[in-house]
C-alpha cells in the first residue's frame, strides 16, 4: 500500500511518495512533476490535470479550475461572486446552497456541484500516483491552506471519499513544509526553542506561520495569512495593464473575448517569470482575436511600479504573526521562503528589508508542502518506520458553543478553542439539565474567516436526558478539534455526584500515662461518578452517508465511461495503423508471402477498411473496431507470420553455423590452453557438430527448393 501525500494546489498540484530510499515526488502521465489543478468536460469524456489543460482554451465554458477556492462555499458567497467569478470561466449556479458548475458533458447540459469536481481531481491523483508505484493507492495526507474553515475541510473530506482516498489526515499547508523541514535536522536543540518564520506565496494565497522547534517536535505558535494574495493577483494587474494597452494601441478589447482572455493570462504569467530572472520581458500572441497579433515589452522595473500597491501587502501578515506569538524580529533565527510566487524579486527585498537578514530557500519551493504531507502519511502509516517527530498544530479561529440557559443560568455562551490553540484537542464541558438540550458551534468572529461563509459549524444534540434524585443531572460534554481541525462531540454522559465518607488519620496525641493515642476523624468527599452515556445527534456540513454513496457511485460510472472512450480511441488507431502499415508492405516485404489472388483481395479489403473508417466508422464502439481489426488479421496474420519465421530462420541459421565454426575450431586446435581436453571429448564434439553441419546443410537445400 503506498504512502502519498498531495499537495491541493490552486494553479498545480504535486503528488509525493514515502518510500524505503525516502520522499520522491512523482511524475504524471506527460512526466511533469505538476499537474494541473484542472477538470474539463467534452462531448464524450472528462479531461483530468494534464488533458484538461489542453481544454483550457478551446473548451473554456466547460473548464473549471481554482478548485481549492471554490470547494466547501456556497453560491452566495461574497467572495465568490466579487472575487474568485473573475478567475472562473465555467458558468457557476446553485444546487441546495450549494456552489455548482453548469457545462456541457456527453452532448447534455449538466450540473456538478464543486464537491463533485474536486472529487474528480483526487480520483486522478489517485491514479497518477498508483500508476507510478504500481501499487493501490488509499491512504493519503492532503495538503490545504490553513485557513480553511469547518465546511471546506469536511468537503474535502467528503470529496476524498468519494475518490476512494482514505484520508489520515488534512495537514494545513504551511505545517506540512514545517514537518519537511524540521524532521531532516539532527542538530534541533533540547531546551532552548529554535524558531523559524516560513513565508509562503503561492498562487493564490500568502501565509506566514512561526515554528518553534526543540529536539522531536515541533509547535507552530502563530500564523497569519492574506487570502487573497498571490501569484495570480500579478498576473491580473498585468492582464488589467496590456488589455488596456491592446485597446489603444489596436482597438480590440480582450476582456470581452473569453478565449482571448484567457491566452493573455497565460502570457502574462510568462511574462511574470521571465521578468523574475531578467530586467525586460516581451509578450507576444498571434492571432489573439480579431486575426490580430499583439505585442509589447515590459521592464522589471515598470513591472515593480505597478505592483507597488499589492507589494505594500506583503507586511500586514508578518506584523500580524509575530505579534501573536509575542516575538519581535529578534527572535526569529531563519526566514524560510517557499511557494512558486516567492520568486519575485521585488517580494523577496521587501520580506528581507522586514526582517533585517537574509532569507533562506533550503526547501524546494514547489515540492516542499507535498514532501511534508508524505512524510506526515508516513508517520501516521502502521506500514512505515519514520524517525519519531511530533506535530503541534493550532487552530486559526476561535470557535465557542452556544445553548439555551436554565432559569438558573445567566451564561448562554463560551469560548472553547481560542484561536492559536493546540490541535488535537479535547475539552469537557458541565451543564446542569433535566431535559434534552442542544449545543451549537459557531466561529467567535465571525469577521476573521472568509468573507459569505456562514460562521454556523454545527448543531449537537445532547438525548435522553432525565433528572437524577428529582434535581438536574450533571451532564459532562467532551468536546474535541480533531487532527483535520474539525470540531465534533466525540461522547456526551451523566456524571452523577456521590457524597462518600472518607476516613482521615488524625494527628497523634500523647494521652496520660505518656502514652500516644490517635482519634480517627472522617470527612464527607464529593466524587463524580461516570453513570451511563448519552446519545449525541450531529448535524453538520458533512454530507449524509446515503449522499457519499451516491456520488461514489457516479463517480464509478463515469471512471468507466471515461475508460471506455479512451479504450475505444485505442482500438480505432489500433485498426488504422494496422491498415496503413500493412498496405504499405504487401508490395513490398510480404510480397513473396502471400499469393497475388489472395493479395489483391486482401488490397481491397484494406481499403474498404479505410473508407470505412473515415466514413459511418468514424464513431462507432470499441468491438466494432476490434471485431474489423480482427477480419483483417485473418488473411493478414498468416502472411506476417511467414514472413517473421523466414527472417527468423535466417538468423538462427546464422547463429548455429557461428556456433558451429566456433566449435569445431575449438575441438581440432592444438593449441596449448585446449591441452587439457581429452582427445576422446574432442572427437565426440567433432562428430556432433559434423551431424549438426550436415543436418542444416539439408534442411537449407530443402528449403531452397520450395522456392
Amino acid at each position: 500500500m503506498s504512502v502519498v501525500g498531495i499537495d491541493f494546489g490552486n494553479l498545480q498540484s504535486v503528488i509525493a511518495v514515502a518510500r524505503n530510499r525516502g520522499i520522491d515526488v512523482i511524475c504524471n502521465e506527460v512526466s511533469n512533476r505538476f499537474t494541473p489543478s484542472l477538470v474539463s468536460f467534452g462531448p464524450k469524456q472528462r479531461y483530468l490535470g494534464e488533458t484538461a489543460k489542453t481544454q483550457e482554451i478551446s473548451n473554456f465554458k466547460n473548464t473549471i479550475s481554482s478548485l481549492k477556492r471554490i470547494v466547501g462555499r456556497s453560491f452566495a458567497d461574497k467572495e465568490i461572486q466579487e472575487i474568485e467569478k473573475q478567475y472562473l470561466t465555467a458558468p457557476l449556479v446553485e444546487v441546495n446552497g450549494q456552489l455548482a458548475v453548469k457545462v456541457n458533458y456527453q452532448g447534455q447540459e449538466t450540473t456538478f456541484t464543486t464537491l463533485q469536481v474536486f472529487a474528480m481531481y483526487l480520483t486522478k491523483m489517485k491514479e497518477i500516483a498508483a500508476n507510478e508505484t504500481k501499487a493501490p493507492v488509499s491512504d493519503c495526507v492532503i495538503a490545504i491552506p490553513a485557513w480553511f474553515t469547518d465546511v471546506q475541510r469536511r468537503a474535502v473530506l467528503d470529496a476524498a471519499e468519494v475518490a476512494g482516498l482514505n484520508v489520515l489526515r488534512l495537514i494545513n499547508d504551511s505545517t506540512a513544509v514545517a514537518l519537511g523541514y524540521g524532521i531532516t535536522k539532527t542538530d534541533l536543540p533540547e531546551d532552548k526553542p529554535r524558531n523559524i518564520c516560513f513565508v509562503d506565496v503561492g498562487h493564490s494565497t500568502y501565509t506566514v506561520s512561526i515554528v518553534s522547534y526543540v529536539k522531536g517536535q515541533l509547535t507552530v505558535k502563530a500564523r497569519a495569512f492574506d487570502r487573497h494574495f498571490g501569484g495570480r493577483d500579478f498576473d491580473r494587474m498585468l492582464v488589467d495593464h496590456f488589455a488596456a494597452e491592446f485597446k489603444t494601441k489596436y482597438g480590440i478589447d480582450v476582456k470581452s473575448n473569453g478565449k482571448a482572455l484567457i491566452r493573455l493570462m497565460a502570457g502574462c504569467e510568462k511574462l511574470k517569470k521571465i521578468l523574475s530572472a531578467n530586467s525586460q520581458a516581451p509578450l507576444n500572441i498571434e492571432s489573439i482575436m480579431e486575426d490580430r497579433d499583439v505585442s509589447s515589452m515590459m521592464k522589471r522595473t515598470e513591472f515593480e511600479e505597478l505592483a507597488q500597491e499589492l507589494i505594500s501587502r506583503v507586511e500586514a501578515p508578518l506584523k500580524q504573526v509575530l505579534e501573536d506569538a509575542g516575538m519581535t524580529v529578534a527572535d526569529i533565527d531563519a526566514v524560510e521562503m517557499v511557494g512558486g510566487s516567492i520568486r519575485i524579486p521585488a517580494l523577496k527585498e521587501r520580506i528581507q528589508a522586514f526582517f533585517g537578514k537574509e532569507l533562506s530557500s533550503t526547501l524546494n519551493q514547489d515540492e516542499a508542502t507535498a514532501r511534508g504531507a508524505a512524510l506526515q502519511c508516513a508517520i501516521l502509516s502502521p506500514s512505515f518506520k519514520v524517525r519519531d517527530f511530533t506535530v503541534h498544530d493550532i487552530t486559526n479561529y476561535p470557535i465557542k458553543m452556544t445553548w439555551q440557559p436554565t432559569p438558573e443560568e445567566e451564561e448562554t455562551e463560551l469560548v472553547v478553542f481560542n484561536k492559536n490553540n493546540t490541535i488535537p484537542s479535547t475539552k469537557v464541558l458541565t451543564f446542569y439539565r433535566s431535559e434534552p438540550f442542544d449545543l451549537e458551534a459557531q466561529y467567535a468572529e465571525p469577521e476573521s474567516i472568509p468573507a459569505g461563509i456562514n460562521p454556523w459549524i454545527a448543531r449537537f444534540s445532547i438525548k435522553k436526558v432525565e433528572p437524577v434524585n428529582g434535581e438536574a443531572a450533571c451532564i459532562k460534554v467532551k468536546t474535541r478539534v480533531n487532527i483535520h481541525g474539525v470540531l465534533s462531540v466525540e461522547s456526551a454522559y451523566v456524571a452523577e455526584e456521590i457524597i462518600k465518607e472518607e476516613t482521615v488519620e488524625a494527628a497523634k496525641t500523647e494521652g496520660a500515662g505518656g502514652e500516644e493515642a490517635a482519634a480517627p476523624e472522617t470527612r464527607k468527599v464529593k466524587k463524580l461518578v461516570k453513570k451511563c452515556d448519552l446519545p449525541v445527534v450531529s448535524a453538520t456540513s458533512s454530507l449524509d452517508r446515503s449522499i457519499i454513496a451516491e456520488l461514489k457511485e457516479k463517480e464509478m460510472e463515469m471512471i468507466a465511461s471515461d475508460k471506455l472512450v479512451v479504450d475505444t480511441e485505442m482500438a480505432k488507431n489500433a485498426l488504422e495503423e494496422y491498415i496503413y502499415d500493412t498496405r504499405s508492405k504487401v508490395d513490398g516485404v510480404y510480397k513473396d508471402f502471400i499469393n497475388p489472388a489472395d493479395k489483391e483481395k486482401f488490397v481491397q479489403d484494406l481499403n474498404d477498411a479505410e473508407n470505412w473508417l473515415y466514413d459511418e466508422g468514424d464513431e462507432t464502439t470499441k468491438s466494432v473496431y476490434t471485431a474489423k481489426l480482427a477480419d483483417l488479421h485473418v488473411v493478414g496474420k498468416p502472411v506476417v507470420e511467414r514472413y517473421r519465421e523466414v527472417d527468423a530462420r535466417a538468423t538462427a541459421a546464422r547463429e548455429l553455423r557461428e556456433s558451429i565454426n566456433q566449435l569445431m575450431s575449438q575441438a581440432t586446435s592444438t593449441e596449448e590452453k585446449y591441452a587439457h581436453i581429452p582427445v576422446e571429448e574432442k572427437n565426440s564434439i567433432v562428430e556432433k557438430v559434423s551431424k549438426a553441419q550436415t543436418w542444416i546443410e539439408n534442411k537449407e537445400e530443402r528449403q531452397s527448393m520450395l522456392k
